[in-house]
């Protein structure tokens, strides 16, 4: 099968298109033809080894020491089962899906193995492979954060990086459960974080939303520049900060601010069930939420793809079509 593979750590170009073994998928696994998956943040960090301050310790555990660990990249994917294992119920050949594979990468390349512990879920009917490939790394990110927190009618949330793949699927996630969002992007994402639900829009070029006195039950800090010294006193009592991105001092910092202060300080992600994602997905089937596509790229044009999320500056999702 075709793949696109990282030997070796670098700019975009070290990422190449070649032929490499098709998986065979284990007793618990899916075997899936993959039809699309997106070039995100975390495969940025693993091909260059771009890390948080402080977090360079973990490179050799995580991401490797003279080359890649994973050298498919690719979080997520939509496709075509192809096969399955003998153990594995409730999925059949031919069924479309969506899965976050996590960490153990593999998505941009013609066929990946799934394990049915991954959150997996039908994918919706009404969404091309390409539109539903765009829900799974910021909405499974975004599930997994907002499970720390109950957000209900009124609960006043704020999303910093509120157009890229997490904040633009934590924008609508907040939204749907009754939440007033304000979100922190640039003027030129404004349009786009609003047409997604955003109630209120700062314009971080112009306005820092953690020294104009408004305060927030929670805030979620998708770009790593809102650290609880920062923001402390932008949070309501009892309210919470979620740390999508953060370095070695927020880390090790995050539980005594907790105690501290009352207010729940965390990195964490909690669990994505199947269920919870497959609830998800619905979702998006009935148009109530909406996948957030930049550009889209051939498998062909992989590192022309990593070049553009090199910039920084993508919004939402940028897709990679295999099949």
């Amino acid at each position: 099968m075709r793949a696109a593979v990282a030997r070796r750590f670098g700019a975009p170009e070290v990422v190449q298109v070649e032929e490499v073994p098709k998986p065979t998928p284990k007793p618990d696994e899916l075997l899936v033809r993959v039809h699309a998956s997106t070039v995100s943040i975390a495969d940025h960090r693993l091909r260059t080894r771009d890390v948080p301050d402080g977090l360079g310790f973990l490179i050799p555990l995580s991401l490797g020491v003279f080359r890649p660990r994973k050298r498919v990249l690719g979080m997520d994917v939509a496709g075509v089962v192809e096969s399955v294992g003998g153990a594995v119920t409730g999925f059949a050949p031919g069924d479309e899906v969506i899965a976050m594979l996590g960490g153990s990468f593999g998505g941009h390349a013609e066929y990946v193995r799934v394990p049915v512990s991954k959150a997996i879920a039908p994918k919706p009917s009404s969404l091309s492979m390409e539109e539903a490939v765009a829900l799974v790394f910021g909405g499974h990110t975004a599930l997994a954060f907002l499970a720390h927190v109950e957000i209900s009618s009124g609960t006043e949330v704020l999303v910093n990086g509120a157009s890229g793949a997490v904040g633009s699927a934590v924008v609508q996630l907040a939204k749907l459960r009754g939440a007033r969002v304000t979100a922190v992007c640039s003027g030129t994402n404004a349009d786009l974080v609003r047409s997604l639900g955003a109630d209120r829009v700062i314009d971080y070029t112009i306005d820092d939303f953690a020294a104009n006195g408004e305060t927030y039950d929670v805030i979620v800090d998708c770009v790593g520049n809102a650290p609880f010294e920062r923001v402390e006193g932008s949070i309501e009592p009892g309210g919470a900060l979620l740390l999508v991105i953060t370095d070695l001092k927020g880390v090790l910092s995050a539980k005594r601010h907790s105690r501290r202060s009352g207010k729940l300080v965390t990195m964490k992600l909690a669990p994505v069930s199947s269920e919870d994602f497959a609830e998800f997905a619905r979702f998006a089937e009935s148009g109530a939420f909406r996948p957030v596509i930049d550009r889209v790229y051939d498998l062909d044009d992989v590192a022309e793809a990593h070049r553009y999320v090199d910039t920084g500056r993508k919004r939402g999702n940028v897709v990679l079509r295999i099949a």
